[in-house]
């Protein structure tokens, strides 16, 4: 057995007693840390919290910073008002507005495509911290720092 598979069994062993946090795989047989991002939410805002458990059970590290201005950070990182909803976050150099579902956040980080982010617009229904009884008919968008956007998933 090679030292590198010594290793990663032993560090996966180690992850299944508890020994070790839990860590994500992105390939097989690659040990990934969680990915870290931060989000700007509003204290008072039980869908951000919600939207934050989400992304923290999807392997996220997260880092909530409450804010009361909102308007003001989205306006200083570069989201058009069109494009807006009710938090925002920072992750490998993306934008992220509003309830974008954590795998497409990693499929982004993973294609890195020439974008400033992604936004679902608004708070539909049924999006990852809008859970309830009706789920809405969503898209995810990529944007730029112009403001064009394109469909980047359909839901």
């Amino acid at each position: 057995m090679s030292k590198q598979i010594f290793w990663r069994n032993l560090i996966a062993g180690a992850m299944l007693a508890g020994l070790l946090p839990q860590v994500a795989f992105s390939d097989p047989g690659q040990l990934v840390a969680p990915k870290p991002i931060t989000v700007y939410k509003s204290p008072s805002c039980g869908c951000c919290s919600k939207w934050v458990s989400h992304l923290q059970d999807n392997g996220f590290d997260v880092n909530a910073i409450n804010r009361n201005d909102m308007n003001s950070v989205k306006s200083e990182v570069g989201i058009p008002r069109q494009l807006a909803s009710c938090h925002t976050a920072v992750v490998g150099g993306y934008l992220i507005e509003g309830h974008v579902p954590a795998a497409d956040i990693r499929r982004l980080l993973k294609e890195r495509p020439a974008v400033a982010g992604l936004t679902v617009p608004g708070m539909p229904m049924g999006s990852p911290g809008m859970e309830g009884a009706r789920q809405d008919a969503y898209k995810v968008l990529t944007f730029t720092k112009e403001g064009d956007s394109s469909i980047f998933s359909s839901y």
